[in-house]
């Protein structure tokens, strides 16, 4: 196997007007917040507003990991308390069969370590993934034009939604026919209708992971979560029935994950900063480094809506510095995260805070 890039800060190269895009990233986002927050009297997240499940459980980080894979919060075996919200990338809440790519946020609890700036007061480690490997914009600006097409039709003409989300399932289903796939048309509500448990979750940005370079995913382990890859769901009637079939696996079942790396051994072929590159399994296949054991619980109920919802914040900047996202699209995301939270906290005056282990 070819030998993981050793990490160094030229890894990164800045764009052209960055901060500039950056800032007006983070207006989009805000423009967001604020037509959702008006029609709803409560502020939700700027995006992926709807949860569909929210789950706490146990990372346990695997023991006698090779030296490249026990880095950062691989470094040592332990046990971790963990938080996870299954959601959906729209910023306002809209019935599921507006069929949307489909997120998955982490939080591991009592991580210890160098902090990133901007989280030194906590122990969190978060990991933010959606269900493709790969991101929708290669460059900031082509993230702000699309941030931008989202803010326009945020609260529009929701039965137009429903219906541009059939037609484009169906083209996306003759190009997965085919043997493609296509980001954009999913991102625009294409994604097939299928049980978001099934799901393989992806970082698709680059992260620094201690020594070297990589990125994360969680891929389901459990013999009833496998069984659900690809697996269509009825939504018929049910603007909210994605979370209905979360809650009734996970209060049944549980679940169980992997959470898997993979390391960068080739700067070009694996580049840094475009994200829309997916690297390629074959020269560096993703890796397990440590389980999460969710036990039966709700998947989803209005205690959880309130206590992880309200009051937790998830982001990729939220960890260790041997965590360090990289790439453009991380770092024009970067203030737009406490920028969400802090909108919802005063909106709702509830606090965010990060829970303890």
């Amino acid at each position: 196997m070819p030998q993981p890039v050793l990490f160094s800060p030229d890894v990164e190269t800045p764009e052209p007007e960055e901060a500039e895009t950056s800032m007006a990233i983070d207006r989009e986002l805000h423009r967001i917040l604020e037509t959702t927050s008006q029609d709803y009297g409560h502020a939700v997240r700027s995006v992926h507003a709807k949860s569909h499940g929210l789950l706490e459980g146990m990372l346990t980080l695997f023991d006698g990991l090779p030296a490249e894979l026990a880095q950062g919060i691989a470094a040592r075996r332990g046990h971790h308390k963990v938080v996870l919200r299954i959601s959906t990338n729209a910023g306002d809440i809209l019935p599921d069969s507006v069929s949307l790519p489909r997120g998955m946020a982490i939080k591991i609890l009592g991580v210890e370590g160098e902090r990133l700036p901007g989280s030194e007061d906590a122990s969190t480690q978060d990991i933010i993934m959606v269900n493709g490997p790969a991101f929708s914009a290669p460059r900031a600006k082509d993230f702000l034009a699309n941030l931008k097409l989202l803010a326009k039709t945020t609260d529009k003409a929701e039965r137009s939604k429903k219906a541009l989300s059939a037609v484009l399932r169906g083209t996306e289903a003759v190009i997965e026919a085919l043997g493609g796939e296509s980001a954009k048309i999913k991102q625009l509500g294409g994604h097939p209708v299928t049980h978001p448990l099934g799901e393989t979750f992806y970082s698709q940005t680059a992260f620094r992971f201690g020594d070297h370079i990589a990125k994360f995913s969680l891929a389901p382990v459990s013999p009833h979560l496998v069984a659900l890859k690809d697996q269509p769901v009825d939504l018929a009637g049910r603007d909210n029935g994605l979370r209905e079939e979360v809650d009734a696996v996970i209060a049944s079942h549980g679940a169980e994950w992997e959470l898997r790396v993979q390391l960068c051994t080739d700067l070009e072929a694996m580049p840094v900063e475009d994200a829309t590159v997916v690297w390629d399994e074959a020269q560096s296949p993703f890796r397990a480094i440590g389980r999460i054991v969710v036990e039966p619980q709700p998947g989803w109920n209005d205690e959880k809506a309130s206590r992880i919802d309200d009051g937790l914040a998830f982001s990729p900047w939220h960890g260790l510095a041997a965590h360090q996202p990289l790439g453009v699209i991380n770092r024009v995301r970067r203030s737009a995260y406490p920028m969400s939270a802090n909108y919802r906290s005063a909106y709702n005056r509830c606090p965010i805070h990060e829970p303890s282990a």
